[in-house]
């Protein structure tokens, strides 16, 4: 399975980097392929790392202005002209999409893909990962909207929230029914 990662290039404490380094781990003995941005920094560099350390592969999707922080050694990496194309790009490469910790990007990306399932634009499974309560207020915003009118599917078919790495990963195999 392609498995598209969105997540912060950012370096980060333990209490972030060790559940993505274990999710990681968890794609590449799966035999999966990573589809990320590209990058070779921060957290990005972390969940890098594992799924190639542990037999998965890379597929990048770096952006012209980040170019030189693209990732030397992925098995595939496209450099996109702009964010835009990257996110297209990185959603048509991708069976399924991981939503980890992150910033302003991050957000950007998770909301495009929830807009798209919203309107049936696309089913591919999206789980997010709310390493140590990252997405908690999140989580609670997107009940609101549920409760209050403003989703016109179920949140459970939009999002699967995930408080563990072996859960995200379970969640998607059996999505994609792989035992």
């Amino acid at each position: 399975m392609n498995i598209c990662v969105f997540l912060s290039a950012a370096d980060l404490d333990e209490r972030y980097t060790r559940p993505a380094k274990e999710f990681a781990e968890l794609l590449g003995k799966g035999g999966h392929t990573l589809v990320w941005g590209g990058s070779d920094v921060g957290l990005m560099k972390v969940v890098a790392d594992g799924v190639q350390e542990s037999g998965g592969r890379l597929l990048g999707v770096s952006v012209d202005f980040l170019a030189a922080k693209a990732r030397e050694g992925a098995d595939e990496m496209v450099i996109a002209k702009d964010l835009a194309e990257r996110k297209r790009l990185l959603l048509e490469q991708a069976d399924a999409v991981v939503i980890m910790v992150g910033g302003t990007g991050t957000l950007d990306e998770a909301t495009e893909i929830l807009e798209l399932k919203k309107h049936g634009h696309t089913d591919k499974p999206v789980v997010l990962l709310n390493t140590a309560g990252f997405y908690d207020g999140l989580k609670e915003q997107f009940r609101r909207m549920e409760d209050e009118g403003f989703l016109p599917r179920p949140l459970t078919e939009l999002v699967f929230f995930a408080e563990e790495p072996v859960g995200a990963l379970a969640y998607l195999e059996e999505s994609q029914g792989i035992e």
